[in-house]
């Protein structure tokens, strides 16, 4: 369920379940997180990931989800937002369509959120009655402000990629056609022979330790939905919602 490639030198790494809209599962986390640090470590120039079909993903999969710890689901994707502050090359998200909740949030560790005129973002966390991860407490803070943040997660609504872009959460709007094109050429053009890119991707980038500690944040959330029962109680609602 993902495809891993090299392309001109940057890894490309495709989500690949689009009859499930790329719902991500503990076993694609565990992988993107691998396949992240394989390349990261400098034999790529860079790496883009980005999504097959309509959706770049459609976050956890819940109904996998459903009953399993939801700590344990929280750290797998705290995990995939290590693996892409630690890579040493950059990291840009292609975002071909609909992003959403814990694959929404790890976008915005990435260097850079290249987008097509159908790419939306929704986190709906919290109608879920679930609380959010991937450090996205303090770095969708650090893209759009605080307040706008606190909207965007008490609203629960799609916003489209003009709106994206207008709050800084996409960097660059193309056609669908040009989309991994750009990407790749965005990391090309970081990473030409002279460039301090490495050094300038430790001091830019939101640091491991501040980033811990909004980990530890979600952590502790996290266990206080699971133990009021409104998580569980979400999750079925969400499962059973078609039934």
């Amino acid at each position: 369920m993902i495809d891993i490639t090299v392309r001109d030198e940057v890894a490309v790494i495709t989500l690949n379940r689009p009859e499930k809209l790329n719902a991500l599962t503990e076993g694609m986390r565990r992988d993107l997180a691998a396949a992240v640090r394989a390349h990261g470590d400098g034999s790529a120039r860079g790496i883009v990931v980005t999504g097959t079909g309509r959706a770049f993903s459609s976050g956890e999969d819940i109904n996998q989800a459903v009953d399993r710890s939801l700590l344990d689901e929280v750290e797998l994707f705290h995990d995939l937002t290590r693996a892409v502050l630690e890579a040493r090359v950059p990291v840009v998200a292609a975002v071909n369509g609909l992003s959403v909740g814990g694959a929404a949030e790890w976008t915005l560790c990435f260097d850079a959120r290249v987008g097509t005129p159908g790419a939306e973002y929704f986190w709906p966390e919290n109608h879920i009655g679930l609380s959010v991860s991937n450090a996205s407490s303090l770095l969708l803070s650090r893209l759009v402000g605080g307040g706008r943040a606190l909207r965007l997660v008490l609203d629960s609504s799609r916003i489209s990629a003009e709106e994206a872009q207008r709050l800084g959460i996409l960097d660059e709007i193309v056609a669908p056609d040009a989309l991994l094109d750009t990407a790749i050429g965005l990391v090309h053009r970081w990473t030409l022979p002279g460039t301090a890119t490495g050094v300038h991707l430790r001091l830019l980038r939101p640091s491991l330790e501040e980033v811990e500690r909004a980990f530890a944040a979600e952590t502790e959330a996290a266990k206080e939905v699971e133990g009021s029962g409104i998580a569980k109680a979400g999750m079925d609602r969400f499962v059973n919602r078609d039934r």
